[in-house]
């Protein structure tokens, strides 16, 4: 996500696009999927939860988008689609990585405490 970072600032969308792309492919592997193409990874963390159907939606048109750049075509990715990218992924990656861990230690603080009475 950082390189994805440096190449939007650095005005290289197309770049920033397949750097998100592969930000994607590195979660879906942190995440623990065993699909390796990016389409079927990301419908398994669908399917096992832990993405739910717009975050899917959105990884999905993040994959089309980086797939636009990484192969050669005469279309370009804009300025707009890039930051739109960004935004998405930093989204995506916010799910996974904190809204799921703080509200899984908020569930887990509420049972401890029903528990204790």
């Amino acid at each position: 996500m950082v390189e994805a970072r440096a190449c939007f600032d650095a005005h290289l969308y197309t770049a920033a696009a397949v750097m998100v792309r592969r930000t994607l492919e590195g979660m879906c592997i942190e995440q623990g999927t065993q699909k390796k193409a990016l389409f079927q990874a990301l419908q398994e963390l669908r399917d096992n939860g832990k993405i739910e159907g717009r975050l899917f939606d959105w990884a999905q048109a993040l994959r089309v988008l980086g797939n636009q750049g990484a192969h050669f075509s005469e279309e370009s990715v804009s300025r707009e689609d890039a930051a739109d990218a960004l935004s998405l992924a930093e989204a995506l990656l916010n799910y996974i990585y904190v809204f799921t861990t703080k509200y899984e230690e908020f569930l887990n603080r509420r049972q401890a405490q029903q528990t204790d009475f």
